[in-house]
C-alpha cells in the first residue's frame, strides 16, 4: 500500500523506522516545522524529520494541516495514512482522503486517557498497567474504533520517559501488524467500550510537587512528569528540579516539605512516609546527587513549597 506517515516526536520514529522497512511505500512524512532547540535557539528538525530524511523519504512540514497541507497530502493519493503523535489535528477532506482513512497509534488502553499525555496521566493516576492502542481516526478525539491493542504493565519506579521509550518500540510492532492486516483486508475494528477518561497536556502546574500529598501519589505524579515538564519544588524561591526519587521505606516521618539528613540519606516529607532526594538540580546548575546539594546547602533542615 502507499502510506502518507504523520509524526513529529522521537517515540514516532520506530513506528516510521518499521514501516520504512516494510513491503508498504511511504509517499511522504508530514512533521512540525523545525524549532529552535537550547539556549541558543539553534533551528533543529523534528526527530521524525530527522529520520525520515536520513531515509530519504520527502518530507511535508506543517504546524497545523490546513489547506495547503491538506492539498499536498490529497495530491499524493495514498491508500493509508498513519499517525504517530503528530501534534496537530486531521480534519475534513483530509481524514477521508486516502482510501482507507487514517489510523493512529495511542499510548493508552482506549477509551481510558484520551487526549495529549495518555502515559504521563496513566502514571500519574497509579495505574497498574497501560498499553497501545492503533485505532481508526475519526472527527472525536481518540474515539475511533480499535482494530488491536497490547497491555503493559507500569513499574513501581518507571517514569513517563522509560515507559514511552519501550512502548514506542512494542507499538511500532502493533502498528506493523495493523497495516499489514488493511492491506490484506483481514482486520476489522471494534468500537471503544468502558469509561472514558481524558489526558490533556501537562502543564508547568502540573509539575510542581504538592508536599501535603501522600508519599505514594507524589512519587507516581513525580514520575509521570518526568522527563517533560520536569518535577519541581521551590526553597527560599528558587527552583529545585526533582530527577529521582524514591520511596522511604521506614524511614522517620517528616512534616510535608521538610528537608533533612538521616543516615546519609536526604529526605523529603510528604502527607504520609517521606521520599529519598536521589538526584536533584538547583536554578542555573546541572544535576547532581541529592547528598552533594545537601552538602552545599549546609543546614540541619530546609523547607520546600
Amino acid at each position: 500500500m502507499k502510506l502518507v506517515f504523520a509524526g513529529t516526536p522521537q517515540v514516532a520514529v520506530p513506528s516510521l523506522t518499521l514501516l520504512a522497512s516494510s513491503a508498504h511505500e511511504i509517499a511522504a512524512v508530514v512533521t512540525r516545522p523545525d524549532a529552535a532547540l537550547g539556549r541558543k535557539r539553534v533551528l533543529t528538525p523534528s526527530p521524525v524529520a530527522a529520520a525520515a530524511e536520513s531515509l530519504g523519504l520527502p518530507v511535508i512540514k506543517a504546524n497545523r494541516l490546513d489547506a495547503d497541507a491538506t492539498a499536498a497530502i490529497t495530491a499524493l493519493n495514498a491508500d493509508l495514512g498513519v499517525i504517530v503523535a503528530y501534534g496537530g489535528l486531521v480534519r475534513e477532506p483530509l481524514l477521508s482522503a486516502p482510501r482507507l482513512g487514517w489510523i493512529n497509534l495511542h499510548f493508552s488502553l482506549l477509551p481510558r486517557w484520551r487526549g495529549a499525555a495518555p502515559v504521563q496521566r496513566a502514571i500519574m493516576a497509579g495505574d497498574a498497567e497501560t498499553g497501545a492502542a492503533v485505532f481508526q481516526l475519526v472527527a472525536d478525539l481518540d474515539a475511533g474504533a480499535v482494530f488491536a491493542e497490547l497491555r503493559a504493565p507500569i513499574g513501581r519506579h518507571a517514569t513517563a520517559g522509560t515507559l514511552l521509550e519501550s512502548l514506542s518500540h512494542s507499538g511500532a510492532e502493533l502498528l506493523g501488524r495493523v497495516v499489514d492486516d488493511l492491506a490484506a483486508g483481514s482486520i476489522r475494528a471494534v468500537e471503544q467500550s468502558g469509561e472514558v477518561t481524558l489526558a490533556p497536556k501537562l502543564s508547568l502546574a502540573d509539575a510542581r510537587v504538592d508536599w501535603t500529598l501522600p508519599g505514594e501519589r507524589v512519587h507516581a505524579i513525580i514520575r509521570g512528569v518526568t522527563p517533560e515538564p520536569g518535577a519541581f519544588t521551590e526553597i527560599d524561591g528558587a527552583r529545585l528540579k526533582l530527577h529521582d526519587v524514591a520511596p522511604a521505606h521506614g524511614q522517620p516521618g517528616l512534616s510535608p516539605g521538610h528537608i533533612t539528613l538521616h543516615d546519609k540519606r536526604v529526605l523529603i516529607g510528604t502527607g504520609t512516609e517521606p521520599l529519598e532526594l536521589i538526584t536533584v538540580q538547583p536554578a542555573g546548575k546541572t544535576p547532581m546527587k541529592a547528598l552533594d546539594w545537601w552538602r552545599g546547602v549546609a543546614a540541619s533542615e530546609v523547607i520546600a513549597s
